[in-house]
């Protein structure tokens, strides 16, 4: 499969079409959002970037308008499927789904966005499948969205509005596509990445000081965001003056998803200069409060990205210098340690429930571990940790997660117990 040529689509949505699948089945464990998150957040696509696993077995040769292209139709296909409102049982009930949710994309892209309006038949007058018109599209979406390309602050403020794209598409879906709603939506899609302008400001003067880093952000941000010359203008104000979070005027009846987006961009913009200061998690907490959420809702977060970086490190080396990776790990795995404990009941009666964890536990007490030995019980303790509900949602850094750091990370009196 060559995401650069005709037909990647169709090859690409069948080599996925048992992950689709599982999808259709987990609506009935999982809210829609939450799954969407746990597909989205680990991939950095709604950090603007594309260094997440992508499972295909070319996708090492994918550069990364490729990648993000493929991560884009699955992100829109993933939202089709989750916010679908019927049962979804049999493959050809699913390749249903598939036809109606291509047929969406072109639809939504067509209506919401002007730019890329493709037309459904072909110079010599051919009728555009479904498929064929939703492939053309979104190489014209990843044409803009790659059209700057930088460091981590240029990707990041550029092409983390893909994310506002799915989300979107995730209401689009459910309307009668009318000339009133696309207008909304039109509406709706410039409110959004006007909100983004509006947090960005705020996180970035919460401080009082703003550094050269944060006077980039918006640069970067506004020339990829086709504002207004209007929203442009007061874009530039308000970065300038700042922004209380009371005025920031976020849309009411905010989803669950999108406020985790506002969050996630508001933390990393205060990471900008690589150093957080008091006042700037000061305003984590009252932006937080502001969005409803609770201080664990900003711990899941704080993990969340700090676990994608650690993670991603090679790929990413340019976000934080080596003082400030170690700085991040310890802040991670204290966070990630307080979870554990909270949950120590649990993780102990799923590891008492793995008798060959055990075993093997129990001879690292008093002899070093094979390399498969190791191996087995990093892996079985990383199944252990995500039956924690935090960890059902937020994924964990596979990499960094080396055996001699879940031992820092579990309780250190769990075995004691036993």
């Amino acid at each position: 499969m060559k995401p650069q040529e005709k037909g990647w689509l169709k090859e690409y949505l069948e080599f996925r079409k048992n992950l689709f699948q599982d999808l259709t089945q987990e609506k009935k464990t999982s809210h829609p959002e939450q799954s969407l998150y746990r597909i989205m957040q680990p991939t950095g696509l709604m950090y603007g970037q594309t260094v997440g696993h992508i499972n295909h077995p070319m996708a090492e040769a994918w550069n990364e308008r490729d990648k993000m292209k493929i991560l884009l139709a699955e992100s829109l296909i993933s939202s089709s499927l989750l916010f679908h409102n019927k049962p979804v049982n049999t493959p050809e009930e699913v390749s249903e789904v598939f036809i109606k949710s291509l047929e969406s994309i072109g639809n939504f892209y067509n209506n919401i966005f002007p730019e890329l309006a493709t037309p459904t038949k072909t110079l010599f007058g051919k009728k555009r499948s479904a498929l064929e018109l939703a492939e053309r599209i979104l190489e014209k979406r990843i044409d803009r969205a790659t059209s700057y390309t930088g460091n981590f602050w240029t990707s990041f403020f550029h092409n983390s509005l893909l994310f506002l794209d799915v989300f979107i598409f995730g209401q689009w879906i459910h309307t009668n596509a009318d000339r009133i709603v696309a207008d909304f939506f039109r509406y709706e899609r410039e409110e959004l990445r006007f909100s983004v302008v509006k947090v960005i400001a705020a996180a970035a003067h919460s401080d009082q000081v703003i550094n050269f880093e944060e006077a980039k952000l918006l640069e970067y941000f506004i020339q990829g965001t086709d504002l207004s010359p209007e929203k442009r203008k007061e874009a530039l104000i308000i970065f300038d003056k700042g922004i209380s979070i009371d005025d920031i005027n976020l849309p009411s009846e905010n989803s669950w998803i999108l406020k985790k987006f506002f969050l996630e961009i508001a933390i990393l913009t205060t990471w900008a200069d690589r150093k957080v200061e008091q006042a700037e998690q000061d305003f984590l907490k009252l932006f937080c409060d502001y969005l409803g959420f609770s201080e664990e809702d900003l711990e899941n977060s704080m993990i969340a990205i700090e676990g994608f970086v650690l993670e991603h490190w090679q790929q990413l080396e340019y976000l934080q210098d080596k003082q400030d990776y170690q700085q991040v790990s310890e802040h991670f795995i204290k966070r990630v340690s307080k979870v554990a404990e909270r949950n120590k009941g649990r993780i102990l009666k799923e590891i008492q429930d793995h008798k060959t964890v055990m075993q093997l536990l129990s001879k690292a007490r008093s002899q070093e571990l094979t390399a498969s030995e190791a191996d087995q019980v990093r892996k079985e303790l990383m199944m252990v940790l995500k039956t924690i509900p935090t960890f059902v949602i937020i994924s964990l850094p596979q990499r960094f997660l080396t055996l001699p750091m879940l031992m820092k990370i579990l309780p250190r009196d769990l075995f004691t117990e036993n």
